[in-house]
């Protein structure tokens, strides 16, 4: 559905003019209406058809938690005082009272135990923060799996890797600046990656610090990117990310009816709208339910930071976790061979922390990566289409393929982020855990990728038997001559176009240039796309189907792949 172009003859435009609302509601929007032109947007925007599916949520619930995240912040503002001047703690929580510490923790303790509602909005505050990223995370593997970054929508993919990015920011921001011993500590590790940045690192730690670690500015500035800085970008992506949502119109995925060149569900006003203004509700009244029940965050327990001290069992949100994690994985020794080394420099010797600058490198490779995908897809499949349909994840194997080779990847970096936890909660050893990590960081992913893409490409030959022959009815029936067959239930349209409405294209050969050479990005691309696509299932066929229809509950003819097969059922030609 799309809004159609009406014109207005001068008399139509006169008769507008001269409309006279009666009751002073309607005053005030007529006034409005006549300066800001109101009525041609909301009848433009509230024509917009947006699909209904329930996966299409998660961008919907981040969009709410971060609205969440912004009110609650907002009210923590009023009483949260970012400062690292010390003070003596003279409130309602008797154990750390006459103890020194700073204004930020202070404050901190302050809106936990003498503000009323402080603590439920501190929780709140956190927990959106975390529903926010969670769902943003979700939201991306649904775009990933389902191929929703696709042409013409690759820049609002490197968006949301933005969006991304600015939420563990705004997250880690936020995370440290209560000062007590838990953010402290996560603020030592990355005062210790900065450091390990050769030449330049101790003088990017200098200006972030204020002076030698933990100095006296890093609060009020990680304040600053947090409520400020870091907000606005976002603000900034997520309008800009809506934006082209409309400009694009919204994917969908295939069915009767759904084509690349239409978009078949609800407008926005008033079906859409209306449903989506619920559903902020009901997503504001979870997390205010969690928030009221499940502690988080307990700082009172961890007293004010001090860099002397080493805390046992210090562990980062979960969305920190591989960072963390991968520096855990990293051995300082090989053997006898030590991977500090130091640079010659005039002044001395520079020192080259390599336990620490390797493991940078695969989370940049894996942050990277996930830019430029789509480039990289495009490249290797050769397909320069618009793309408004999804496909179901079974149906491009290798890209789901992909996709947990990399989603096991992190979630092992993930896991060794709490290694020590893993190891005394299930009495097992650390150095254990942490050997067959290391060995599993190279081989999990390799595990994960055959074995996803042997369940697609399983899933797929599923699909076909279950168009040629039906569902299972559990009935087994006797034939005059004795012989045993089941009863086989058939597929409704809609079903039979789901499972049969996808493309699986064939290899395609390295093409030469224009002199007639084939270069050797060329044969790359070519092996990358027979690994793309050398392993497929072809889509159940027009004549295949009506071959099985003919044979009934009997075993079709023509179970093999069909070259050329047309993939899709019409409804109409059975």
């Amino acid at each position: 559905m799309s809004a159609s172009k009406e014109k207005y003859t001068e008399e139509q435009y006169l008769e507008v003019g001269k409309y006279q609302p009666k009751t002073p509601t309607g005053k005030i929007a007529n006034y409005v209406d006549q300066r800001v032109g109101g009525t041609s947007i909301v009848r433009e925007f509230g024509r917009k058809v947006f699909p209904d599916h329930w996966s299409f949520m998660f961008g919907e619930v981040a969009l709410y938690s971060f609205i969440i995240v912004v009110l609650s912040g907002a009210f923590l503002t009023f009483w949260f005082d970012p400062s690292m001047a010390s003070t003596r703690y003279s409130g309602s929580y008797a154990p750390l009272q006459g103890l020194e510490m700073s204004m930020a923790y202070a404050t901190a303790l302050e809106l936990s135990f003498d503000v009323r509602g402080g603590l439920f909005v501190r929780q709140l505050h956190h927990w959106g923060a975390l529903m926010f990223i969670l769902a943003m995370s979700v939201h991306m593997l649904r775009v990933f799996f389902t191929g929703a970054f696709r042409k013409p929508r690759e820049i609002n993919w490197v968006v949301g890797c933005a969006l991304l990015i600015l939420g563990l920011g705004a997250g880690f921001t936020g995370y440290s600046l209560p000062d007590e011993v838990l953010s402290g500590n996560g603020l030592r590790i990355i005062d210790g990656m900065m450091k390990a940045i050769p030449v330049v690192g101790t003088y990017i730690s200098f200006f972030l610090f204020g002076g030698e670690f933990p100095g006296n500015e890093v609060i009020p500035r990680l304040y600053s990117l947090h409520i400020f800085i870091i907000p606005a970008l976002i603000l900034i992506l997520i309008a800009v990310h809506l934006f082209l949502v409309v400009v694009h119109k919204h994917t969908q995925y295939p069915g009767p009816g759904r084509t690349e060149r239409n978009v078949v569900g609800y407008p926005v006003g008033p079906v859409y709208a209306a449903k989506a203004g619920g559903f902020f509700f009901v997503v504001f009244g979870i997390l205010c339910l969690i928030s009221g029940t499940f502690q988080i965050n307990a700082l009172w327990n961890y007293g004010p930071y001090d860099p002397s001290p080493v805390t046992a069992g210090a562990q980062p949100d979960w969305y920190i976790g591989p960072f963390e994690g991968v520096l855990r994985l990293m051995p300082g020794w090989i053997g006898d061979f030590s991977l500090e080394r130091v640079i010659p420099t005039p002044w001395g010797g520079n020192s080259l922390a390599l336990p620490v600058l390797i493991p940078m490198v695969p989370v940049a490779l894996l942050f990277l990566g996930l830019f430029v995908w789509p480039w990289i897809e495009a490249w290797i499949t050769g397909d320069k289409k618009e793309h408004h349909l999804l496909d179901r994840p079974r149906n491009a194997p290798t890209r789901t393929a992909v996709g947990m080779a990399v989603m096991t990847f992190y979630m092992i970096m993930w896991g060794m982020g709490s290694n020590d936890l893993i190891a005394t909660h299930f009495q097992l050893s650390l150095n254990d855990i942490t050997y067959w990590s290391r060995v599993l960081i190279f081989v999990g992913p390799v595990i994960a990728y055959i074995l996803t893409k042997r369940i697609c490409l399983a899933l797929q030959r599923k699909d076909r038997e279950t168009v040629l022959h039906g569902h299972e009815a559990g009935v087994i029936e006797v034939s005059a001559d004795g012989e045993f067959h089941e009863r086989h239930t058939p597929l409704s349209e809609y079903e039979a176009w789901s499972l049969v409405s996808y493309e699986a294209p064939a290899p395609s050969p390295a093409r030469p240039n224009a002199k007639g050479k084939i270069t050797l990005a060329e044969k790359t691309r070519a092996r990358l796309n027979r690994m793309f696509f050398e392993d497929r299932v072809e889509p159940v066929s027009r004549e295949e189907y009506l071959e099985a229809l003919e044979h009934g509950h009997h075993e079709p003819k023509g179970l093999a792949p069909a070259p050329g097969g047309a993939g899709e059922i019409e409804s109409g030609r059975h």
